[in-house]
């Protein structure tokens, strides 16, 4: 199977602190790929080195062929890349149709129609300001406006943090349909069960380096090892 992304050898740092330790990790085409570890282990640093955020100061990115390396952010977005940081950024004092209507398009399948019949949450609200938003519509219409630029692969940076469970339910729905639609998915996420439930491959970091890279149901299946490499349960 082809890869969407490669990351080989990945050093970062923050000054003079290194934060990435020799990090590489493949996300294959079509399929999701989930990079879990707990608080600090550098799985934010990780994707803001593989959209040119925080560049690497050694290591090689690859996203469909093409290395990436030092390109800067605006083009790794052009060239397919859809990246939703945590945070929920949108602009607060526009309404929900409005924040859709700010992506530059990309020619493609999705459009604010298609967005509205994947998320009837925000259809019904679209004329609602962001800032009136619940964290987890704020969170669909992030993830909804990184999808309207039509993107091969999709960058998730913990998209259920801080949402009520039935949300996250829903929001974990979407990021699995994606797969469905033949878009390739890099999650970042503390929920470590739902992560695995919906993902095809999983990697832990622990203080910048991968300490497992395996298949995510075999993950899932021995609870003692999740706990003891991310710090939290498969049954949370």
């Amino acid at each position: 199977m082809n890869a969407a992304l490669t990351a080989a050898g990945l050093h970062t740092y923050y000054g003079k602190s290194h934060i990435l330790n020799g990090v590489s990790l493949e996300v294959a085409e079509g399929r999701i790929t989930a990079l879990l570890g707990r608080n600090g282990a550098g799985k934010t640093t990780t994707l803001r080195t593989l959209v040119g955020l925080t560049p690497a100061r050694q290591g090689r990115v690859t996203i469909f062929g093409v290395d990436t390396t030092r390109w800067p952010t605006f083009q790794i977005a052009a060239s397919g890349v859809g990246y939703v940081p945590e945070g929920r950024r949108i602009f607060a004092n526009l309404s929900v149709e409005e924040n859709l209507k700010v992506p530059l398009e990309r020619g493609g399948p999705w459009t604010i129609a298609r967005i509205y019949e994947l998320f009837p949450r925000l259809a019904e609200r679209k004329f609602r300001r962001g800032r009136l938003l619940s964290g987890g519509e704020q969170e669909m219409l992030s993830i909804a406006r990184a999808l309207l630029l039509n993107p091969r692969l999709l960058i998730l940076d913990e998209p259920s943090q801080g949402l009520a469970p039935l949300i996250v339910r829903e929001v974990f729905r979407v990021v699995s349909q994606m797969r469905d639609e033949g878009i390739s998915v890099l999650l970042v996420e503390q929920n470590a069960r739902m992560s695995l439930e919906i993902a095809d491959y999983a990697y832990v970091l622990d203080d910048g380096s991968i300490v497992y890279s395996g298949d995510a149901s075999a993950l899932a299946a021995d609870e003692s090892r999740v706990r003891a490499l991310t710090g939290a349960s498969v049954e949370q």
